[in-house]
């Protein structure tokens, strides 16, 4: 797998990948390692859209990141994405959450540069 980290306040963020065929499964870690959402980016070459779907597990709220994610990364590839995300801290506060999102924004955008030029 391949990997970028980035630090965010308290946590650091670990955004590993690896392709699957043509495919490419994502995982996006920070803190205690879990999978708190799971989403699946498509790319229809007809539209040249991508969409994405995702699952949720109870009380977990990494599903926007996954949601972005599997939809950026599957545009950027032209290929399905499966994307997890699991990321803890204890005690977070907002201003916290709202860095995590903004680096693991960053992350992705990163990453879909990277597949683009493959």
């Amino acid at each position: 797998m391949k990997r970028l980290e980035r630090d965010a306040g308290r946590v650091k963020l670990v955004l590993e990948w690896d392709k699957m065929g043509e495919d490419h499964l994502v995982k996006l870690t920070g803190g205690a390692v879990h999978i708190g959402a799971a989403g699946l980016g498509i790319f229809d070459i007809e539209s040249g859209r991508a969409s994405s779907s995702v699952l949720t597990v109870p009380g977990h709220r990494e599903d926007e990141i996954v949601l972005m994610g599997a939809r950026r990364l599957s545009e950027a590839s032209r290929s399905s994405t499966v994307f997890l995300a699991g990321i803890h801290v204890d005690g977070i506060n907002r201003e916290e959450i709202e860095e995590i999102v903004a680096v693991s924004k960053e992350m992705i955008d990163e990453l879909a540069r990277i597949l683009q030029e493959e």
